[in-house]
């Protein structure tokens, strides 16, 4: 079973900036098709992100996109999401979860996705 590790959360400003980072198990992780969720408060878990195994292949939730950029570095086991600039509507816990095909066409679609990490907390606020 792979394991996923969600860091990099934390207190942030608005208008402020973090990457959190995502660390597998696995000496692997390129077989992986990674995957970003966020649940806030109340809400129900929601997509933000994608990255093929390839790393060619991206794709974004609608929620101010141009905002979130995913990576990864296979050579580290490690995936990324950077969020710049931070809203305070961005206050969630982030997920992030793996699996072990390509799910470009179905990659926001949260069963796709076998391996979950424990979330980070990210609080955006003054």
């Amino acid at each position: 079973q792979l394991q996923l590790v969600e860091s990099g959360g934390g207190l942030v400003q608005p208008g402020g900036s973090l990457r959190l980072s995502c660390v597998a198990s696995a000496s692997s992780l390129d077989l992986y098709s990674i995957g970003w969720f966020r649940q806030a408060p109340g809400k129900e878990r929601e997509w933000v992100s994608c990255i093929s195994r390839s790393g060619t292949f991206t794709a974004y939730g609608d929620i101010e996109n141009y905002r979130f950029t995913i990576s990864r570095d296979d050579t580290k086991n490690t995936a990324y999401l950077r969020i710049d600039p931070l809203r305070v509507e961005d206050t969630a816990v982030y997920f992030c979860a793996a699996a072990p095909r390509e799910v470009t066409d179905f990659c926001s679609v949260r069963d796709e996705y076998p391996n979950w990490g424990r979330g980070a907390q990210v609080t955006v606020s003054s």
